[in-house]
C-alpha cells in the first residue's frame, strides 16, 4: 500500500466516521500521510484529526479515536494507534506494504506519475540565451534544471511546452555582426563588441559560405554576417543542448514580434487598458500603478520600440497559444526585471500570480583542485556547456546542476563529479541501479522469473530493511509531486540518493538469490521483486533528471 492509496483509505475511514454520526465534518479531499521519524511509530502517520478537531467541535484526540475505529476496519491495516495531541500512527498488515513493490515493477515507467497538475498548461521558457555565443555555464545550470523541471511537471500531469526565446533583434546582434565582420577582415574585435575564438570560427565559414561577401559595401557586409552569423551560431547552440539532451517545442524568434506587427498591437492593448501615456517624446508604460519602482519605455525618443515593448509582446503571444501560465527561468542578475514583468502582466489584465510565474537561479562556479576554473578554450573569459561536459561527462553535469536549489549558488567540484566512486552522488545513484542489474542478470541465469504479480507473497517480506526499502519506494509518488509542485528537481535527486543508500544497506543485510545447491523460496522471488521496484525508481527518477540509469558499470 503506497501513501496515496493509504489517503483514500484514511478518507474512506474519515467519511464513514462521518456516516455513523461520530463526526460532522465535511470529507477532506486531502490527507496528509507521513512516514514517521521513529519506525517503532508505525509505518504510517497522519495529521487528519487535527486538522478536523476544530470544524468537529471536538478535541482532538476524540476525533482521532472516532477515525481510528473505522480505519482499524479498512482493509490492510494491522493497527492504528492514537499518539500526542492526536495524530493517528498507522501499521499496514503483513503484506500490505510489500505490495508497494508490485505496484512499482507494474507500474514501470509510469510509476510515481499522477494527475497532481492534470489541467494545467503551461509555457516553460528557459535558457534563451542570445545566438552571439556559445552556451556557457549559467545558461548549462538553465539546461539541465529547466528540462529536468519540465520533465517533473510532465509526470505530475500537466501539459507543457518547452520554449526557447532567442533574442535575434536589437544592440546585441549589431555588435556581433560587428564582430564577425572584424573578425573576417583580420582586424581587432570593436570596442563593444565580442571576443573569443568561436568568433573567429563563425566569420571563416560565414566567408566560406558567401565567398564575396567582403567584397560588398560595409552596410551589405553587416547584414549578411548578420544573418548568417545568427543562422550559424543559433545552430551551434542548438547542436551543443541537443548533444546536452535538451530539446525544445518551440524556438521563437524576437524578429517575428517586430515583422509581424505583434508590437505595436500588445502597445495598442495596453494604451486601450489605459496604461499607455507619453512623456519626453517616448511612449510609457505606467507600470507603477502595479508596483514597479518607475515606469518603463515601450517605445524610445527616436522611435525604436524597446526589449520591453517585446516582452509585453511576447508574454500576449503565449497567452493567445492557450497557456494557462508562463513560466520563465532567469539568472539571479534578472532579479530587478521581476517587478516590471509581473506590471506588465497584470497591464494586460491578467493576474500575476496566476498566470506568470518567474524563478531565479544563482551561479555556478566551477572549481579544479581546489582552484577556480575560469577559462575557456573557445570563448576566453567564461567557461561553457561544452567544458563542463568535457571535464565530467553529460550525466555528472546534469545531476550537479539538478541537484541544488536554483536559488543556492553552486560550487561545482570538478575533481569530485569525475570520480568513479561513492563520494560521487551521480555515480552512487547509478551504482545502485547497475547492482541490480547485475542481481537480475544472476537470478535469470539461474532461472528465476518474478512470475505473476498475483502470485508473489509480499508478506514475506518481514526485515527491518525490506520495510526501510518498501518505504522508500512507497514515498517516490509523494516526492515527484511536491518536486514538480515546489518546482524543485533537486528534491528528486536526493530521493534517489537516500533510496540508493536504503538499498545497499538491505543488499548488505538480506540475501538475495539462493547459493549452491540452496532452493529458491517465496523470500527469494519477494526480494526480488523488491530489486525490480527499486530499479524502477531509480530508472524513472534519474530520467525525470534526464540522467542515463545504466546496467553495467
Amino acid at each position: 500500500m503506497t501513501p496515496e492509496q493509504l489517503r483514500d483509505v484514511v478518507r474512506t475511514a474519515v467519511a464513514a466516521a462521518v456516516e455513523r454520526g461520530g463526526l460532522a465534518v465535511p470529507v477532506p479531499d486531502d490527507v496528509v500521510v507521513e512516514r514517521p521519524r521513529n519506525p517503532e511509530h508505525g509505518d504510517y502517520a497522519t495529521n487528519v484529526a487535527l486538522r478536523l478537531a476544530k470544524p468537529a467541535g471536538q478535541p482532538p484526540r476524540a476525533v482521532a479515536e472516532a477515525v481510528a475505529g473505522r480505519l482499524r476496519e479498512q482493509p490492510g491495516i494491522a493497527a492504528v494507534d492514537v499518539a500526542g495531541p492526536g495524530f493517528l500512527n498507522v501499521t499496514l498488515a503483513r503484506g500490505a506494504l510489500g505490495r508497494i513493490a508490485v505496484d512499482a515493477v507494474t507500474a514501470g515507467p509510469a510509476y510515481g506519475h499522477t494527475d497532481a497538475l492534470a489541467g494545467q498548461r503551461l509555457n516553460l521558457e528557459f535558457v534563451s540565451a542570445n545566438p552571439t555565443g556559445p552556451v556557457h555555464i549559467g545558461g548549462t545550470r538553465w539546461a539541465a534544471v529547466g528540462d529536468a523541471l519540465g520533465r517533473l511537471l510532465e509526470a505530475a500531469g500537466a501539459t507543457v511546452t518547452r520554449e526557447y526565446y532567442f533574442n535575434d533583434a536589437g544592440a546585441q546582434i549589431d555588435r556581433f555582426a560587428r564582430s564577425l565582420v572584424a573578425a573576417a577582415h583580420g582586424g581587432p574585435v570593436p570596442e563593444d563588441g565580442y571576443a573569443g575564438d568561436y568568433v573567429g570560427e563563425i566569420a571563416a565559414q560565414v566567408v566560406a559560405a558567401e565567398p564575396g561577401v567582403l567584397e560588398l559595401p560595409e552596410a551589405d557586409q553587416q547584414e549578411r554576417f548578420r544573418v548568417r552569423g545568427v543562422e550559424l551560431m543559433f545552430a551551434e547552440i542548438k547542436r551543443t543542448l541537443a548533444a546536452f539532451g535538451v530539446r525544445f517545442d518551440v524556438y521563437f524568434s524576437e524578429r517575428t514580434l517586430h515583422e509581424t506587427g505583434a508590437l505595436e498591437k500588445a502597445i495598442a492593448r495596453l494604451r486601450e487598458n489605459g496604461h499607455v501615456y507619453e512623456a519626453d517624446g517616448a511612449t510609457w508604460l505606467r507600470t507603477t500603478d502595479f508596483g514597479d519602482d518607475k515606469d518603463r519605455p515601450l517605445v524610445k525618443s527616436d522611435g525604436d520600440p524597446t526589449y520591453f515593448a517585446a516582452d509585453c509582446a511576447y508574454y500576449l503571444d503565449k497567452r493567445s497559444r492557450g497557456f494557462d501560465k508562463v513560466v520563465i527561468m532567469l539568472g539571479a542578475d534578472h532579479a530587478g526585471y521581476v517587478g516590471r514583468y509581473r506590471a506588465l502582466v497584470a497591464a494586460v489584465g491578467d493576474d500575476p500570480d496566476a498566470n506568470l510565474e518567474i524563478l531565479l537561479g544563482q551561479l555556478v562556479n566551477l572549481v579544479r583542485d581546489g582552484r577556480p576554473v575560469r577559462m575557456s578554450k573557445r570563448a576566453g573569459t567564461v567557461v561553457l556547456l561544452e567544458d563542463l561536459v568535457e571535464a565530467v561527462g553529460a550525466d555528472a553535469a546534469r545531476y550537479a546542476l539538478a541537484r541544488a536549489s536554483v536559488d543556492q549558488q553552486i560550487d561545482l567540484d570538478l575533481d569530485l563529479w569525475s570520480r568513479q566512486t561513492n563520494d560521487n552522488p551521480v555515480f552512487y545513484v547509478q551504482y545502485a541501479h547497475a547492482r541490480i542489474s547485475s542481481v537480475l542478470r544472476n537470478a535469470a541465469d539461474l532461472g528465476i522469473a518474478l512470475g505473476e504479480p498475483g502470485d508473489v507473497d509480499t508478506a514475506v517480506l518481514t526485515h527491518e530493511r525490506e520495510n526501510d526499502l518498501l518505504r522508500a519506494l512507497g514515498e517516490f509518488p509523494r516526492v515527484l509531486t511536491s518536486a514538480a509542485e515546489l518546482r524543485a528537481p533537486h528534491r528528486v535527486a536526493r530521493h534517489l540518493e537516500e533510496l540508493a543508500g536504503t538499498y545497499h544497506r538491505f543488499y548488505d543485510s538480506c540475501r538475495v538469490l539462493p547459493r549452491g545447491d540452496e532452493e529458491t523460496t517465496p523470500l527469494t522471488v519477494a526480494r526480488l521483486w523488491l530489486c525490480s521496484a527499486t530499479a524502477v525508481v531509480l530508472r524513472n527518477g534519474l530520467g525525470v533528471l534526464g540522467v542515463s540509469a545504466p546496467e553495467r558499470m
